[in-house]
């Protein structure tokens, strides 16, 4: 299997890249969240994920290793495809994939286009215990953060903010003080707003 390429970028488009390997170039499907993370420089290395199908073979190419495991996590679910795993890549950073996952938030999966209510749910039911003891995320401790962070994205957007706007400033919040309290973070993210 293709485990990763590196080489030239040739096309870079917010869906797909050619990066041109030693005279060969290969067509690879990307996330938005990996095309947000290439290089601009011509030389760049993706993390690959072949998939085989009786009518294709397809590539896949992620900017970081977690990011293809995810995606590798996302296909074994009953249910998601890798078009459905590579559009919930491209709605929600890896990491707020993880955090969603092992904090049963149904409803943030549930929001990326594709996702209905009982895929969401099996989502969460066949990966959480794997991702927990993949990444060690204990989580007790993820749950206390992410509940201020929850509570101060209730509150933005009760305040008229967009959820999307609002989730950004409050990821940069939360990053920089995994401590900081509901208020820290909503008088923090209400500066940056």
């Amino acid at each position: 299997m293709i485990t990763h390429i590196q080489g030239r970028l040739v096309e870079k488009n917010p869906t797909d890249v050619v990066i041109d390997c030693n005279g060969v170039g290969y067509f690879i499907n990307i996330s938005l969240h990996t095309f947000s993370e290439l290089p601009t420089s011509e030389n760049v290395k993706l993390f690959t994920h072949l998939l085989v199908r009786e009518d294709a073979h397809t590539l896949y190419g992620f900017s970081s290793v977690a990011e293809r495991e995810i995606f590798k996590l996302l296909i074994s679910v009953s249910g998601v495809g890798a078009s459905i795993a590579r559009t919930m890549l491209s709605s929600l950073a890896p990491e707020q994939v993880l955090d969603a996952i092992s904090l049963n938030d149904i409803a943030t999966i549930q929001s990326v286009k594709g996702i209905g209510a009982k895929t969401a749910q099996r989502v969460v039911l066949d990966l959480k215990d794997k991702i927990l003891k993949v990444y060690g995320l204990s989580s007790i401790s993820a749950g206390s953060s992410n509940t201020n962070k929850n509570e101060a994205l209730s509150a933005l957007e009760t305040l008229g903010f967009v959820r999307k706007q609002s989730e950004k400033a409050v990821d940069a919040i939360v990053k920089e003080n995994p401590q900081a309290s509901v208020e820290m973070i909503i008088k923090q993210a209400l500066k940056n707003l």
